[in-house]
């Protein structure tokens, strides 16, 4: 099928891919014309693992293009994708704004039917508002249909989501829209949902929030076993085996981040308001997150009390391994309370990104482990980097200021840092004293 794809962020940029790799012809229109020629020479904007050979291997097909060029591209098209930002506003509702300028300027250009498709994430009720935008804006509803396909990916196995994910969600209105996504989509052979377009919008929304809400509960329950000298891990496991629950997302640590969780929840918590549905659950599980990513700080003022001046060594930044994305991470919030206290951060994540550098330029970055800990007096493990599992215990004992970790991802052994008589805080595994 011919596609386009408007934005080549992350979800824009694994959508085209992936049904590029599936042989349609995609177009990705991107606005920033530095992308356009980076992603044209087959150098991926993000990273995420199996990105850079696909596109490549796209490209070299042709069966993917990029460009700044809207309108030849939207004419060229059968399915037009919106894959464009929907951030949160201060207030927590979904800011619209990029959707709504992209269906002004499609309205231009529809010269014949087309399906136009919300792949990003947005508020129950938009696929009629879309419908209605294009109407408004001169378009025959002969002319279009509006679709709503909700992404489920998660970053650092986007692709393998696309590919072999659990389900795929069309939220249509006309029996045409219907059979033409479900020919798209039929070679991926993945259980698809056809239902209407509130359904789907909604579906997406309450997906998130009940993992956001699964990660926060055993977030808090990871905290009391530290204060009753429960193991979070024997919890977690005979959690998981019941099959009501199952051990996915029952892992604790520092919160929740990224692109999604944070802004999905608020995102739904605002759309509950507007209809007087007040979600008292996920108000209750942002609220854990939003302390649960400063533990650590917390921890540092219950040792030391004034922390002024103190050497602090950051390992991890993005909000997950596998990943260069730094959106809500919360080692982005301790470094905001410790820059308040007066410390000196050391920083090491082996995808450190310019992006970083820039919000935080009087941080010390590292390229390299073990010297982004020497002389510092507490290490805080922010990312699940699988590098940080085999950080040398003998090392840190010799060569820091004092040897303290706070593990935020709960990568190393107890016993092993109490043998090394290394000050070790785990999240509801325990610690040395």
């Amino acid at each position: 099928m011919n596609i386009c794809v408007i934005g080549a962020g992350y979800v824009g940029l694994i959508t085209s891919v992936s049904f590029a790799k599936m042989g349609n012809n995609v177009i990705c229109v991107e606005k920033n014309i530095e992308k356009v020629d980076s992603l044209n020479k087959g150098i991926p904007t993000i990273y995420e693992e199996g990105l850079n050979d696909l596109l490549i291997e796209c490209l070299e097909k042709e069966t993917i293009s990029f460009t700044n060029n809207l309108e030849d591209s939207i004419k060229k098209s059968d399915i037009v994708f919106i894959a464009v930002g929907t951030p949160s506003l201060d207030n927590g509702e979904v800011d619209m704004n990029q959707v709504y300028e992209c269906i002004k300027e499609i309205s231009k250009y529809i010269d014949r039917y087309k399906i136009i498709v919300n792949k990003s994430t947005v508020p129950v009720g938009s696929q009629k508002y879309v419908k209605d935008l294009l109407i408004k804006n001169g378009v025959s509803c002969d002319k279009f249909d509006v679709v709503s396909n909700p992404e489920f990916l998660r970053e650092g196995k986007a692709l393998y989501d696309f590919f072999y994910g659990d389900k795929i969600v069309i939220g249509h209105e006309s029996q045409k829209s219907r059979n033409i996504m479900n020919l798209l989509y039929k070679p991926f052979n993945i259980q698809t949902i056809f239902t209407s377009p509130e359904t789907a919008e909604l579906i997406k929304y309450a997906s998130n929030a009940f993992l956001s809400t699964k990660i926060s509960f055993i977030n808090e329950v990871a905290n009391l076993c530290n204060k009753v000298g429960a193991d979070i891990d024997t919890v977690s496991m005979a959690l998981g085996l019941d099959k009501r629950i199952s051990p996915e997302f029952l892992k604790p640590g520092i919160g929740y981040g990224g692109s999604c969780f944070p802004k999905d929840t608020v995102g739904l918590i605002s759309i509950g308001e507007k209809y007087n549905c007040p979600f008292e659950i996920v108000k209750s599980a942002v609220s854990v997150n939003n302390k649960q990513r400063l533990i650590p700080v917390d921890i540092l003022l219950e040792e030391y009390h004034d922390i002024k001046d103190k050497t602090i060594t950051l390992l991890g930044l993005t909000f997950k391994s596998g990943t260069d994305d730094i959106r809500e991470a919360p080692s982005l919030y301790i470094i905001e309370e410790l820059l308040k206290k007066g410390v000196k951060i050391n920083a090491y994540d082996p995808m450190v990104s310019d992006e970083i550098k820039e919000i935080y330029p009087n941080i010390n970055y590292f390229n390299n482990m073990n010297e982004s800990i020497l002389g510092s007096e507490c290490i805080i493990i922010c990312t699940d980097w699988e590098e940080f599992k085999d950080i040398d215990l003998d090392f840190v004992k010799d060569n820091m200021k004092e040897a303290f970790i706070i593990d935020g991802r709960n990568m190393l052994s107890l016993d092993e840092a109490k043998k090394r008589n290394i000050k070790y805080y785990s999240i509801g595994k325990g610690y040395t004293n």
